[in-house]
Order: structure tokens, then sequence, then C-alpha cells
């Protein structure tokens, strides 16, 4: 089964679920804005991909952060605390098929994984 993590009006994760539909790739899709993301489920993106590339230095949401919360990600932990707290800010969408998990976009490692 294959889970997608995102934000519904996120242009990313709306470019990776019209690629899905369009080859014909079933999905259960989890808003985090409705349903939010727990610690433990970050521990275990982060075992796969790491907890640095979770976190999108590069969104607005974060670029909104008090700089002193910025400078505060330092480890996993602290990561974990606002991303919980601030959904928005994790790099999406954040999608699990089988053992393998895939962060943000890439029509190629998407046609990859999915062998399409």
């Amino acid at each position: 089964m294959v889970k997608v993590y995102g934000i519904k009006n996120c242009s990313t994760v709306k470019k990776a679920l019209d690629w899905l539909d369009r080859h014909h790739v079933s999905y259960e899709f989890h808003d985090f804005k409705k349903w939010g993301v727990t610690e433990e489920k970050l521990l275990a993106w982060s075992d796969a991909v790491g907890w640095e590339s979770l976190v999108n230095k590069r969104g607005t949401t974060w670029k909104q952060l008090d700089q002193q919360v910025q400078a505060g990600v330092i480890d996993a932990k602290s990561a974990f605390t606002v991303l919980t707290e601030k959904t928005s800010i994790i790099k999406r969408p954040v999608v699990e098929t089988g053992d393998k998990v895939l962060l943000g976009f890439d029509e190629g490692r998407y046609a990859e994984v999915f062998s399409v």
C-alpha cells in the first residue's frame, strides 16, 4: 500500500498525486493540516532519509519562524518538535511504499520505484 503525506494545496503534492493518478498507482492520502504527524512517524522517516532532509528550509513557513527557533533546530529531537507543531515545514510529499520513503517529487524516481 502506498501512503502519501502532505498538504492538499501544495503544488508539489498536487504534481505527485497527479502523477500517481495518471499511472494508476493506488494510494492513501494523509493531510498534515487535518491529522498532523507523530514523532514516531518522523523518526521512521528520519531513519530512511535523515532528519535534515525532512526540514524544508526553503519554504515560507520556515522563513517566517523566529531566528532563535530556526537556530535551535540542531538535531532530530529539536527538528521533530518544530515539525510536529508546524507541519508545513516538512518537505512534501512524503511517500511510503513498501520499505521505501520518497521525499519530494521526482518523476524519474517515481517511475523507477513504481516500475512504470
